[in-house]
């Protein structure tokens, strides 16, 4: 780079031609120097050309100088500018209302040129660093944001390898847990079309909540294969066992809280593992909630692991069609089901039909 570019460029401006000429006389050996003799020329200027500083005078006629600053401080595009005012005031309150309102340094006039050089000198030279670290920050945040994507890539590669491998031990079709996370996404958007349970809905990070559906059957892993797997119907005692997945499953997700800042996450896991077998009429487990006292994500992702059950093949039945699944829920709106969410299911069932059929739909 030749010299005349690596030189830093300052804007001086000032009504008094004498001190335009010795200050741009002094400071030409060493910046490039453009001047101004009215704050409204600088500002024109700054339109098209951004300083490395700006040499501001107070007293000036039409705008003065701290009329001046608190525009070049209004603007996105010239906030950053270090400004130097120049004034033959020697005030305490004059020197900190220009402090005040942004400036860096507060010289009084007249000046000494070797002082006014050394003065600009050290300021540039701290904008300088002040760039540096920035850029370093920035370069910093880059890397913590690459690495932070990476580990949050393998964990969600562990995730979801742990979860195929739980949905592979408990469903011999496979893909229900893939399938449960397209039919939530389907709901979960037409509940916020809808307008439907606002309060609540209207925060919900769409993402995460089907993210964490995967693991609303995590607590199966603890439950024998000969239950699991078992074809025919299990005995009472068989089922008291199976019914603990849902405690098993939110003990293990409190667990992980413990060990972890990421609560967001792990509280929808939470509702969807411990309440996606309560019923809207009380008759569910583990706590038999009713109605509206069980969480509104466990009363969608009952409908929507129900819904997959019935179009799925399982050890102890064949899958039912879809239009027979949707006959079914349609029957338990009110007593299985939320009706408000039955409703909702009935004007997008199509959709869970094209996720059954084609499970990269969504």
């Amino acid at each position: 780079m030749c010299e005349y570019m690596e030189r830093k460029t300052i804007f001086f401006v000032d009504d008094d031609i004498t001190n335009l000429t010795v200050g741009a006389n002094a400071l030409a050996g060493f910046y490039n120097v453009f001047t101004f003799v009215s704050g409204g020329l600088l500002l024109k200027r700054l339109e098209r050309q951004i300083p490395d500083l700006i040499l501001l005078d107070v007293d000036m006629p039409e705008m003065n100088g701290y009329e001046v600053i608190k525009l070049i401080k209004g603007r996105i595009e010239t906030e950053n500018i270090p400004v130097i005012f120049l004034t033959a005031k020697d005030d305490y309150e004059s020197e900190l209302n220009g402090l005040s309102l942004g400036a860096i340094d507060y010289i009084i006039k007249p000046f000494s040129p070797p002082l006014l050089l050394k003065r600009i000198e050290v300021h540039l030279l701290v904008e300088s660093q002040k760039n540096e670290l920035q850029n370093f920050n920035n370069n910093l945040r880059e890397m913590v944001e690459t690495k932070t994507k990476t580990v949050i890539e393998l964990q969600n590669a562990i995730l979801n390898t742990m979860v195929k491998l739980l949905d592979r031990r408990d469903d011999i079709t496979g893909g229900h847990i893939e399938r449960t996370q397209r039919y939530m996404h389907v709901l979960i958007k037409t509940i916020r079309e809808h307008g439907l349970f606002k309060d609540e809905s209207s925060f919900w990070d769409l993402d995460l909540i089907v993210q964490s559906s995967q693991l609303h059957d995590i607590g199966k892993i603890a439950i024998k294969d000969e239950i699991l797997l078992k074809p025919g119907k299990l005995t009472d005692e068989e089922f008291k066992v199976l019914k603990e997945h849902t405690v098993i499953g939110e003990e293990a997700i409190i667990e992980i809280e413990k060990a972890t800042t990421e609560h967001e996450f792990l509280g929808y896991a939470k509702i969807f593992a411990a309440t996606h077998h309560e019923r809207w009429d009380g008759t569910g487990y583990p706590k038999g909630l009713r109605g509206e006292d069980i969480p509104l994500l466990g009363r969608v992702m009952a409908l929507v692991d129900v819904y997959d059950a019935l179009v799925s093949v399982r050890p102890y039945k064949m899958a039912f069609s879809h239009e027979e699944a949707v006959d079914i829920i349609a029957d338990s709106k009110g007593k299985q089901f939320d009706p408000d969410i039955v409703d909702l299911f009935l004007s997008v069932s199509d959709h869970f039909n094209e996720v059954a059929i084609r499970p990269d739909t969504v």
